[in-house]
């Protein structure tokens, strides 16, 4: 009777284990990437009783219940935050806490501190790499990642365009079309380059004058100037492509760098220019500068890069999120706040992008729930519940009888 009394005292134990797990599993049931825990019960070493060696077996309980974490994948839920991100596929954000020590994570409703640094939302660093003036280098070491803020984008100078147009085949000798770009020097002035062409009075051939307006230059700058000539079918022949001109701008009053701008005829291997007997008429037209620019959005897009969007539409990245794999990710052990340590029994973690080598995608705006599904616990709560007063009833049993048997000496 001694043993039925400890062996269900075990059961007892093991049970209350059980409902330890399911509560906290329920008590996480909205916590960001949280993976629920299941339970796995194992029998003591039972005890022979009889002569012969085995005729006769009783178990002596059972043993600590063994808790694994399931890293299934949880529900992807679209939230809009700017610096949400959520892992579709295996493997962890990687983020290290103020003592410096590496952790990982699933959950991605991630912030930025007062030092402009990518945080979780109790402190750790986000992991990655960081943009150095524009370039991204993602082959060296991670860091943590820093997000501009109320940063000005500097200039980019033009150093090419281009015009599509249509020149009039049926225009007479002397007729003037002009159009005009705006092109960005090294200060960020913008400057109106202007493009007329004259019917030359040779068919299939027309004279341009291109150039910016003379107050913008000391001295006044001189257009340049040269022949586009088409073939029969409207086609234009010559410059080459291979060839374009080049628009030279020197002096600048505003005191900015010398420019030297593309003139680029074709896209595509295509001609940009076409004389057809229509109306002569812009279609489109492009250049590759930028004025200064103040920042307007930091997000983080797909992918886990952090995009930067400035007042002038361009679009830079800025940051990029470092993942890690575990090849064996229920060795890990939970520390709270959303994140795991490593023990002795896990294998090394493996960084580098996201999609790349067996990890999983990014997906900006958006987190990932919690594993924990509400029915399956309270299924499991009802079974813990009666395995508990079963076993209570046990000990109960064998109180009553221990009581009878020392009744029996009165």
């Amino acid at each position: 009777m001694l043993t039925a009394f400890s062996t269900a005292l075990s059961a007892l134990t093991a049970d209350t284990t059980a409902i330890d797990v399911v509560g906290n599993n329920l008590a996480n049931l909205n916590t960001t990437g949280f993976k629920d825990s299941t339970v796995s019960f194992n029998d003591l070493v039972t005890q022979a009783i009889g002569a012969v060696t085995g005729s006769s077996q009783v178990g002596v309980g059972v043993g600590v219940p063994i808790t694994t974490m399931q890293f299934t994948q949880g529900a992807i839920t679209s939230t809009g935050g700017p610096l949400d991100a959520a892992i579709q596929g295996s493997g962890f954000f990687v983020i290290t806490t103020p003592q410096g020590a590496t952790e990982y994570t699933r959950a991605g409703n991630f912030q930025v501190n007062s030092s402009g640094q990518l945080t979780t939302t109790t402190g750790e660093l986000v992991q990655g790499w960081t943009a150095n003036a524009s370039v991204l280098n993602t082959s060296g070491p991670i860091g943590p990642i820093t997000v501009p803020a109320g940063a000005l984008a500097a200039p980019i100078v033009t150093q090419n365009t281009s015009v599509s147009l249509n020149l009039d085949a049926s225009a007479a000798a002397g007729t003037s079309f002009s159009t005009s770009v705006q092109v960005y020097d090294s200060l960020g002035t913008a400057h109106t380059v202007t493009y007329t062409f004259t019917q030359s009075g040779t068919a299939n051939q027309w004279n341009y004058s291109v150039g910016i307006p003379a107050g913008d230059t000391t001295p006044a700058g001189t257009p340049i100037t040269g022949t586009i000539v088409f073939n029969s079918n409207g086609q234009l022949i010559s410059p080459a492509a291979d060839a374009p001109p080049v628009i030279a701008i020197a002096g600048l009053n505003d005191g900015a760098s010398d420019m030297n701008v593309n003139w680029n005829l074709y896209s595509n291997g295509a001609a940009d220019i076409t004389q057809f007997a229509q109306a002569s008429a812009t279609s489109a037209q492009s250049q590759d500068g930028a004025a200064a620019a103040t920042l307007v959005s930091v997000g983080l897009g797909n992918g886990g890069q952090i995009l930067a969007q400035y007042s002038n539409g361009q679009q830079v990245v800025a940051g990029q999120l470092a993942m890690a794999t575990v090849s064996n990710p229920v060795s890990l052990v939970g520390v709270g706040d959303n994140a795991y340590q490593t023990t002795a029994a896990t294998a090394l973690p493996s960084l580098g992008l996201p999609g790349t080598g067996g990890r999983g995608s990014v997906v900006g705006g958006s987190l990932e729930t919690s594993t924990v599904d509400m029915a399956t616990e309270f299924t499991n709560l009802i079974v813990y519940q009666r395995g508990y007063e079963a076993n209570a009833h046990v000990v109960t049993t064998v109180d009553q009888l221990t009581q009878d048997t020392i009744a029996l000496k009165q």
